[in-house]
């Protein structure tokens, strides 16, 4: 089956996920996604059939709402999607910019849709305001309706009657995970928050993150985490401490969203840390990985879904 993934997002971790995945236990009671995204890690599991229940959280209201609806509401943001995409073909670029006021105004996940799928390179920005600023991709017009549909309802099915959705501080989810579930967090990567070049809704404070970490280990709840990174020669942030006693192992991501619109060739590379509790439940032995050239041609030909 091909994992279905309706969002176009820069950071999206849906190239990556079946190297993430290695190191996930059989079997889980739960996922849980503090940093969920798109939710990309878990639509994999479930694909994979490796639970039956997810947790996805995300800080970006709009965002987390747009999940919801994905999973419960398949047929109307579908009908909404299509209407939409159909309405821009006599001025694409004056109706993208009419869709992004309008969800300025309003937040309406509905359209958040439409523009994640026609934005440059499902890139996001927002602007000092906290609005979405970023521009239309000139070269395309989004995903066509019916592939759209198709990848919205694959993931309904995979994820209905199965999954919480909320938009909570991470950190107040604390109370609520348990050593039955495996938590994978994809945060944003250090020095790239709204105060630095907008490139997140929100940012999370590097010592608040740690005293999370270091609580989640005393509870014993075993934990993934994509964190930092380097691209070409420029490193993103420092790693994890020592003492929280995590193996951390590096993945090539390919070449970066924000290196291609720089027309640069800059290779992505993210650490992956496992967490003490996780290592006891795993066989295997971590590595590095590093992309095989098939790899790289599967994924430039999943953009053919797009126009």
């Amino acid at each position: 089956m091909k994992i279905p993934h309706p969002i176009q997002y820069q950071g999206s971790k849906r190239n990556l996920a079946t190297v993430i995945l290695k190191y996930f236990p059989k079997k889980i009671e739960r996922v849980v996604e503090p940093f969920a995204g798109t939710g990309a890690i878990s639509i994999a599991c479930a694909s994979a059939g490796i639970s039956k229940k997810y947790w996805l959280n995300d800080y970006n209201k709009p965002l987390s709402q747009l999940l919801e609806m994905i999973v419960n509401k398949a047929d109307e943001l579908s009908d909404f999607y299509e209407e939409l995409w159909n309405q821009q073909h006599s001025d694409s670029i004056a109706h993208y910019y009419k869709v992004r006021e309008e969800f300025n105004k309003t937040n309406n996940p509905k359209l958040f849709l439409y523009l994640l799928s026609r934005c440059v390179k499902g890139s996001v920005r927002y602007n000092n305001e906290g609005y979405f600023n970023q521009s239309p991709d000139k070269r395309r017009k989004g995903a066509r309706p019916h592939n759209m549909r198709k990848n919205i309802y694959g993931v309904s099915f995979l994820l209905k009657n199965k999954v919480i959705i909320s938009s909570l501080d991470y950190k107040e989810m604390i109370p609520n995970v348990k050593t039955t579930d495996l938590v994978y967090m994809d945060p944003p990567y250090q020095g790239v928050c709204r105060d630095k070049d907008n490139r997140y809704y929100s940012s999370i404070d590097h010592c608040e993150f740690v005293i999370f970490l270091s609580e989640l280990n005393t509870k014993k709840v075993p934990y993934l985490i994509s964190y930092d990174g380097k691209c070409g020669n420029k490193k993103y942030g420092n790693y994890l401490p020592d003492n929280l006693r995590l193996k951390r192992i590096e993945l090539e991501a390919g070449r970066s969203s924000q290196a291609t619109l720089l027309g640069k060739k800059d290779i992505t590379f993210e650490s992956l840390y496992l967490s003490e509790s996780l290592l006891k439940l795993i066989n295997i032995k971590p590595e590095n990985y590093k992309k095989q050239h098939h790899e790289q041609l599967m994924f430039f030909e999943e953009k053919s879904a797009y126009a």
